[in-house]
């Protein structure tokens, strides 16, 4: 019932040549063929950290523990982590995505999961203190964005499910997502995938202007819904980027608890139609990446591909 934010996301950045791990089943099963195959490699550099860890130990069995890796123009994404060995980490997903691809609208592979349900990258929709930092340098009164739209999440007991459908247990995504995880609320809720923009005329005057450029973010480009939990926001934590959230003033309960200031409501935005919904069979057919899907360019505000930069 808040726009509340979590911040225990990390994304390491792996120089060339940092130290690799390969990717061992987690004990309840790997998602297969949706994620990369048992036994790829991933950078883990040293000082790397696990969502709402130090270190590369997780309680993998009850918590999310994901773990994000930036190396070049690839992006590694695992969830469900937690170190196996000196050489291997136990996971339920590694999702490897090629940054200077330009994706077509089946992602990675429709009916695939990654590391978010929605089928999504993870890193490239969150928002960090660097970014806000950054545009704040070129208009110091917060009249800027993020560039991006930023994920969002809500209870599976929340999102669309519709038995006529024809989908496994009623469940169902719109595009730009490929893959839908429990959803199993109203029919006439919002469902996996759902782009939702803030109204244009929110007045967003009584807040500082670190907070006004994720509102006119949420304006312009829109928060994605890319997994089930309860904390409505994710933002990169700062264990690894140059500004700290506390030196912006934006903390967990900035949008509902600053004084003066219009709490930002759900009802607050309207909802893009991306597209028909579509059954989730959970028959995951992988893209293949072929040099034809490499491009130098892409166009941000489009809903229809995905073309993933990473800060």
């Amino acid at each position: 019932g808040r726009m509340q934010i979590d911040f225990s996301l990390h994304v390491v950045h792996a120089a060339p040549g940092a130290p690799t791990r390969t990717i061992v089943s987690h004990p309840w099963g790997y998602y297969d063929p949706d994620c990369e195959p048992i036994g790829t490699a991933m950078p883990v550099p040293p000082g790397a950290a696990i969502e709402g860890e130090l270190g590369l130990t997780c309680d993998n069995l009850n918590n999310d523990c994901h773990l994000l890796v930036v190396q070049g123009d690839t992006l590694y994404e695992a969830y469900g982590v937690t170190e196996a060995s000196p050489t291997e980490l136990e996971a339920w997903c590694l999702a490897i995505w090629h940054l200077g691809v330009v994706y077509p609208p089946v992602g990675r592979g429709d009916h695939c999961t990654s590391a978010d349900a929605a089928g999504f990258p993870m890193a490239p929709l969150l928002f960090n203190a660097d970014e806000i930092a950054a545009s704040l340098s070129v208009d110091p009164t917060g009249g800027g964005d993020l560039g991006h739209a930023i994920r969002f999440i809500l209870p599976n007991a929340r999102m669309a499910n519709d038995p006529g459908l024809g989908g496994v247990s009623g469940r169902l995504y719109v595009r730009p997502a490929t893959h839908a995880g429990g959803p199993s609320g109203p029919v006439d809720s919002v469902p996996y995938g759902a782009r939702l923009r803030l109204r244009s005329d929110f007045p967003t005057g009584a807040y500082d202007p670190p907070a006004r450029v994720v509102l006119n973010t949420f304006k312009r480009y829109g928060i994605v819904l890319a997994d089930g939990g309860t904390v409505a926001l994710t933002a990169e934590s700062d264990l690894y980027t140059t500004a700290d959230w506390s030196d912006l003033g934006i903390d967990s309960r900035i949008f509902d608890q600053t004084p003066g200031a219009p709490a930002v409501s759900i009802t607050d935005f309207d909802v893009l139609d991306t597209g028909a919904r579509i059954a989730e069979t959970y028959d995951c057919v992988p893209t293949m990446i072929t040099p034809a899907l490499f491009s130098d360019g892409f166009e941000s505000g489009d809903v229809s591909v995905w073309s993933v930069v990473v800060p």
